[in-house]
Formats: structure tokens, sequence, C-alpha cells
């Protein structure tokens, strides 16, 4: 009795085993699915997802598609053909009985030469040729193509910081609308508060009707602003999964929004950085070099070109018969002696590479005002934060002291609601600065060209 019940102990062992690890895993997924998303987590989606970067992507395919086709002219070319014909054309005749190599004597009379019976002809072509010089046009546009590649390489580079820039901003904005909520139901509570202090005050005599009246109408207007608030929270949601390139985004409770100390360097420097880093500049500046390559390769139409070719023929009467073999082999040496649709194209492509030029010029004057401007706004924006972090810690006070007062009947109850209005809005607008300030860094770093998603950590 005593062996049969350890057998069965023992064979119940291994599914309790089995069951234990199960409930592990679906504690270790369920605990997984509710860590918050980080910002690392959403630019990365982002990157994956977003229709933007598909479109840079496929232009990187196109262009490394086009330097291919480039180097493809440098290669010698190879033609199949099967020609199956048949006639009774004299000149048609006369020649296919030649090259079938079974010409006769009869067939110069003169009713064969008039009138030729039909005949057909199975020919079989192997045709090749090959451009050995054409004043290195080829080598050029072999070169503007890769140039072009390497343009396509810098402007996704651009579209990346682009959608690094706005899942960053549609991040912050979750943050800052989570913040809301947060001082909405702290007001809340402190309304509810207040109210429930008055009341006690108007049953012991201490306050009249109308201060109740003030005080439940203040706790209406905080849970209208929590409502607000929750909205506010939905919409940031929603930016957010449309920066991500996503329909949906599970949401979860994010880290809360925190006040950073950004460094800060001199604006020489930071345009300096910029003219040199930015992705989109460099992608117009490899442009140009394109242009100019191939600028240059249509000069080169102008020049001798020098190209051989040989073919290779067997003609039969039938498709199972026997039949003769011929080959021709030469070198053409050409010129174009007047060129003039070709001076009109040198004209357009002389057109585009001036176009180009001003874009690169313009392109570098509008860098330096952008990072101008993103210094001048992060400067503005770390005042800000200052002041507005000296204003919630005054505000606070005084509504502490206001709130004694009340309570010892020194105040009244507008005075305190003005102070709780005082203190509510700046709360918000210290944690609208903390907001501000992190998009303000953003845009330096996106101005500058260096808004990498490495980079993007220092604002989590």
């Amino acid at each position: 009795m005593h062996s049969h019940k350890s057998i069965l102990a023992e064979k119940s062992f291994p599914r309790r085993v089995l069951l234990l690890a199960f409930v592990v895993c679906l504690l270790a997924i369920s605990a997984r699915a509710q860590e918050p998303l980080t910002l690392q987590q959403a630019i990365h989606a982002a990157l994956q997802h977003s229709p933007q970067a598909a479109i840079a992507n496929a232009d990187k395919n196109e262009a490394k598609a086009s330097a291919s086709m480039a180097r493809s002219q440098l290669l010698p070319q190879l033609n199949f053909t099967e020609d199956i014909s048949r006639g009774n054309d004299p000149v048609y005749v006369f020649g296919t009985r030649l090259r079938q190599q079974n010409f006769t004597q009869a067939d110069f009379s003169l009713d064969a030469l008039n009138f030729p019976s039909p005949v057909g002809n199975f020919a079989t072509r192997f045709s090749g040729s090959w451009m050995a010089f054409d004043s290195f046009k080829t080598q050029k546009q072999i070169h503007s193509a890769d140039l072009m590649r390497a343009s396509s390489a810098s402007s996704a580079q651009a579209v990346d910081q682009q959608i690094v820039l706005r899942v960053v901003a549609a991040y912050q904005a979750v943050l800052f609308a989570q913040r809301e909520i947060e001082v909405s139901r702290h007001e809340q509570d402190t309304a509810a508060a207040l109210l429930a202090s008055v009341d006690e005050h108007v049953k012991a005599g201490l306050a009249v009707e109308s201060d109740r009246m003030s005080a439940e109408v203040n706790a209406a207007a905080r849970k209208q602003e929590l409502i607000s608030a929750e909205g506010d929270l939905e919409l940031a949601w929603a930016g957010l999964a449309e920066a991500m390139g996503s329909s949906e985004v599970q949401r979860s409770e994010l880290k809360p929004i925190e006040s950073h100390e950004f460094p800060q360097t001199q604006l020489e420097q930071e345009i300096a950085t910029a003219l040199k880093t930015r992705p989109d500049l460099k992608a117009l500046g490899e442009a140009r070099s394109a242009e100019a390559s191939n600028l240059s390769a249509v000069k080169s139409e102008f020049g001798q070109h020098v190209s051989a070719y040989v073919n290779w023929e067997l003609d039969k009467s039938s498709f199972a018969g026997t039949g003769g073999n011929n080959w021709v082999a030469g070198v053409q040496i050409s010129i174009d002696i007047l060129p003039l649709g070709k001076r009109s194209q040198l004209a357009h492509e002389s057109a585009v590479k001036q176009k180009v030029d001003a874009q690169v010029s313009a392109s570098s004057l509008h860098v330096r005002m952008e990072v101008s401007q993103a210094h001048i706004r992060l400067q503005t924006a770390q005042l800000s934060k200052q002041t507005a972090e000296a204003a919630m810690q005054q505000s606070s006070e005084s509504l502490r002291i206001l709130k004694n007062r009340y309570g010892a009947g020194l105040a009244t109850i507008t005075d305190l609601l003005r102070a709780e209005d005082a203190e509510r809005q700046s709360q918000t607008n210290y944690w609208h600065a903390v907001y501000g300030n992190a998009l303000a860094y953003a845009d330096l770093l996106s101005a500058t060209g260096t808004l990498t998603p490495e980079a993007a950590e220092e604002l989590q």
C-alpha cells in the first residue's frame, strides 16, 4: 500500500512541475505586457513601421538598382535570334539560297531569277556588341549613379531623424498629459477637501452659505478639468500611435515626465556641426556632385565612340536540315559632326546643375537659420522653466499660508480659491515648461543633425 502511494506521488510530481512552470510563464508574460513603453522602443518601432521610412528605403533600393544598371553598360551585349521565314521575293530567294550554300547553276536562269519558287529559311543568329570607348561617358554616368545612391542614403537618414523627432514630440506629449492628469486629480482632491472644510465651517456658523456654493463651483470646475485632461491624454496616445506608424499602441502608465538640464554649446559650434552633419544637406551636396558628373558625361557625347560587333548566322531550308553558316566581325568608329540635339541636352544639364548649386546655397542658409532659432528656443525654454519653478514654489507657499488664515477665519473663501487657482496654474505652467524644454532640445538636436535614437535617450 505504501509503495502504491509512492508510485502515484512520483507520477503526479512531473505534472505539478509542468503546471508550476506554466503559471510562471503566464506571470512573466503578463508582467512583460504591463511594462511601460520606453522612448527607445517607440523610436525603433517607428523606424520599422513608419510609411515614410518605407518610402525612403524604396528610394535607396531604386538608387542602388540605377547604379547597377549604369555599370551594365560596360558589359558586352549578346543576343540570340531564331527567325523562320518563307517567300518568293527574287532578292530574298537569291540571298537565302546563297546563305544556305545550296546555290546551283540552274538558279542563274532568267526564269529562276525573275519568277523563283517560294523558299523557306530557318535562320539561327548570334550577335554581340561591345562599346570599347565612348569618351569616358559610361564611367562618368556610373560615378553619377554612385553619388545619387549615396545621396538617397543620406536622405533616408534625414527621414529617420524626422521620424525620431515626431516620436519624441508625441511621446513627450503623452508624458505631459499624464502629468496634467496627476495635477488635476490632486486639485480635485484638494477641492473636495476644501468643500468638506467649508461645509463644516457653515454648520459651525463660521462661514456663510455662499462660501459653500463657491466651494461647490470650484469642485465642479476641478472635475471638468480632470475630464479635459483625460481627453488630452487620449489624443496624445493617438498622436504617438500615428508617429510610430501603428494604428494602435498598447497603453500603459509611462515613466513620469522629469525636468532635465540639457548641455549648452556655443551657437557657432552648433552651426558648424549642422553644416558638417546634417544628412539632408549632405544629400544635396552629393546630388550636386552627381549632377556635375552627369554634365561631364553629356559633354562626352561630343567625343568619338568606338564599338566592336560580331554576328554569326546559320541558315537551313528546314529545321532539322543542313545549311550554311556565315559570320561578320568589325569595329565601328563614330563621331557626331552635327550635334544639334546634344547641344540642347548640354544646355539642359547645365541649367539643372545651376539649380542644384542654388539649392545647396539656399539650404546652407536655411540650416544656419534653423540652428539659430533652435538655439534661441532652447535658451528661452530653460529660462521659462526656471521662472516657472520659482513661481510654483511661491504659489504653493502662498496657498499654504492662506489655508491657515482661512482656517483661522482671517481670510475669505474668495482669497483661498484665488490662491488655489494660482497654485494650479503655476503647476501647469511648470510642467508645460518642462515639456517645452525637452522639445526645444530635441529641435536643436534635429537642427544640428545629431538627433539619433541613441541621442534621444537623454529625453527619456
